[in-house]
């Protein structure tokens, strides 16, 4: 890549960043479940994309590279750190909620405890396709690109899990 597609590649992850930042953000805190775990992830997935500006090719777009820089640097972590990953530690540090009332309170996180134990209990890709979707706010074709899969696998796999869901929180309920 010469110097010229360079520095077009670097402009635009600039104008993106404020964009893509906080999808890279959510997708962290979901999966340490730690806000300073999650900031220095994300400030290594910029920092990386930006050393390594020169290998993107532009077969996918930008924030899906960024994105699967980001995996990446998730799976190190994990390594390192032999991190077994379980959202139910990741209850004590939900983000904070407005509510009215200490029954509102309750039921929130009660609801968020229930869905969190079903999210947990699918398998790894099932649950990557969600927290791609639901926190990384990334298209199905973005997914797709980021799990090897096809745009049409991602939607119908997402809305199949979210029904499913949907019928275990019912149970639940």
């Amino acid at each position: 890549m010469n110097n010229k597609k360079v520095r077009a590649v670097m402009n635009k992850l600039e104008e993106e960043y404020e964009e893509i930042h906080p999808k890279i953000y959510a997708f962290f805190y979901s999966k340490t479940g730690n806000r300073m775990t999650a900031e220095d992830l994300c400030h290594d997935t910029f920092y990386e994309s930006c050393k390594n500006i020169v290998s993107y090719n532009g077969h996918s777009t930008l924030s899906t590279w960024v994105f699967s820089i980001a995996i990446n640097l998730l799976k190190k972590y994990y390594r390192k750190n032999k991190y077994q990953q379980s959202l139910m530690q990741k209850l004590a540090t939900l983000p904070e909620i407005e509510v009215h009332s200490l029954e509102e309170l309750a039921e929130i996180n009660e609801d968020t405890k229930i869905l969190l134990h079903h999210i947990s209990k699918l398998d790894d890709a099932s649950r990557e396709i969600i927290l791609l979707r639901i926190y990384g706010e990334l298209s199905f074709a973005e997914i797709g690109v980021l799990v090897g899969k096809s745009e049409n696998y991602t939607r119908v796999t997402f809305h199949r899990l979210k029904l499913k869901i949907q019928k275990l929180m019912e149970v639940t309920l």
